[in-house]
């Protein structure tokens, strides 16, 4: 009799961390198996979602995408600050060309920074005041006519 009460037991415990672990990953994953969110950019071109991990602390927000190998087509990193201000980012440790988008809070393209160059240590300023930053695959933003004044939708940003 208590081999059979063990037996169920077990098994019951293993059926919840089953179900639990299904509840916790209801979205899709990075690499590192970090959720990733929806973003759209609305261009003249239509609207256009990514997949993007979320860079919302200081740690994240310096590592970036250093190390890391060149984005698919449908993903980015959407680094988020506190309040609006004067951006800059750079390239150091980071191995592919990107496009850097610069978001103010209502979620207009502030400034487009394309094709920038690989492990470059060189300031590139976002020419104004964003709290949302977005790294695409270089020559992502050309390809679906991203611009200044374009809108990216995401929860992050109050339109």
């Amino acid at each position: 009799m208590m081999n059979l009460t063990r037996r169920f037991a077990l098994g019951a415990a293993l059926g919840i961390a089953v179900m639990a672990s299904a509840c916790a990953r209801t979205g899709p994953m990075d690499g590192a198996g970090q959720p990733l969110e929806v973003l759209s950019i609305v261009t003249s071109t239509g609207e256009h979602k990514f997949m993007v991990e979320i860079a919302d602390d200081d740690t994240e927000r310096a590592r970036g995408l250093m190390f890391r190998p060149p984005l698919e087509d449908d993903r980015g990193m959407l680094f988020q600050f506190p309040t609006a201000s004067e951006q800059s980012f750079w390239m150091k440790n980071t191995p592919s060309s990107l496009d850097i988008l610069y978001i103010d809070p209502r979620g207009r393209i502030v400034s487009i920074a394309s094709h920038t160059t690989p492990n470059s240590e060189t300031p590139i300023p976002s020419n104004g005041a964003a709290n949302g930053v977005l790294e695409l695959r270089a020559g992502r933003a050309d390809e679906i006519g991203a611009k200044p004044g374009d809108t990216v939708k995401h929860p992050f940003f109050r339109p």
